[in-house]
């Protein structure tokens, strides 16, 4: 079941590939490549948190799998931070960063199963923003 979400992104991924490629010459290609690099590492952060999701379900079992899930997506935030000036976008990574300074806290101060709903709704906000 937890193929299905990925296959979707993939699906947006492709979509948003698709409209990219489609944009009039006239808008340059360091847009294009722009936008691309943000729906590109929006669909990396959305594997990231769905493994955060699997982590953190897992917690008793490897509790360092939540820790490498959060830092994967701090590494992909880093990178889509880096290439924006898009206003929506830096707002999406400053959420979303937020999120994870959250869940980061939550599992140091002992939570096994911290709260990742603002997480996945971060990452998707994220991917609406950088869509296209």
């Amino acid at each position: 079941m937890a193929a299905r979400p990925r296959n979707r992104r993939r699906i947006a991924v492709i979509a948003a590939t698709a409209a990219l490629i489609a944009v009039p010459a006239a808008t340059g290609c360091s847009a294009v490549d722009k936008a691309l690099d943000c729906v590109q590492t929006a669909d990396s952060i959305a594997d990231s948190v769905t493994d955060l999701q699997q982590a953190v379900e897992n917690a008793a079992n490897d509790p360092g799998q939540a820790d490498e899930a959060l830092n994967s997506i701090d590494k992909n935030l880093d990178k889509i931070g880096d290439k924006t000036d898009n206003a929506d976008v830096s707002k999406a990574v400053d959420d979303l960063n937020k999120a994870v300074g959250n869940v980061r806290t939550a599992i140091k101060n002992g939570d096994e199963t911290p709260d990742i709903t603002p997480v996945t709704d971060a990452a998707g906000e994220l991917t609406k923003v950088c869509t296209p």
